[in-house]
């Protein structure tokens, strides 16, 4: 189910920039980063609750370079039926190796990305989403990284 666009406001585009890079190891992290951008440290995480609750931000935390520490991540995609879509996503967002899911307007109409310890766990964790749905995943493992910022016009 697509849920309603969300449209943020100027502060929302100034946290969504402000915190792409770089986050305090302090004991009030949300307080700096706050102070930074010149918000309330309560303001800033309602905030951040909106954006995640609303769908402009999936999740808020750091990126782990999983292939750095030897494990992998892969990029795969479904072609689920759309009257089985809710519970498709459940099944396969109960796996913890899934770092983030996304449904598109498309035959493969489910993206999600794999994020495995091992480079082998990739296979067997894409093998017991099929096992688990009934579906083919398809299997898309990164050739080259590209870093690419993302940054909203405040």
């Amino acid at each position: 189910m697509t849920r309603p666009l969300y449209h943020p406001d100027a502060v929302d585009r100034r946290i969504i920039n402000g915190l792409q890079e770089g986050f305090a190891l302090s004991p009030r992290p949300f307080a700096e980063a706050a102070a930074r951008l010149g918000l309330e440290e309560d303001e800033l995480i309602s905030r951040l609750e909106n954006l995640r609750r609303r769908g402009a931000i999936t999740r808020f935390g750091p990126f782990i370079d999983a292939a750095a520490m030897g494990g992998a991540f892969c990029l795969c995609a479904m072609a689920v039926p759309d009257d089985h879509f809710d519970l498709v996503a459940a099944e396969v967002n109960a796996f913890p190796e899934v770092a983030h899911n996304y449904e598109r307007q498309h035959p493969l109409n489910m993206w999600f990305v794999l994020a495995t310890e091992r480079p082998e766990q990739i296979e067997a964790t894409a093998r017991a989403i099929e096992a688990a749905t009934g579906l083919d995943v398809l299997r898309f493992p990164k050739l080259e990284e590209f870093f690419i910022g993302f940054r909203v016009t405040a």
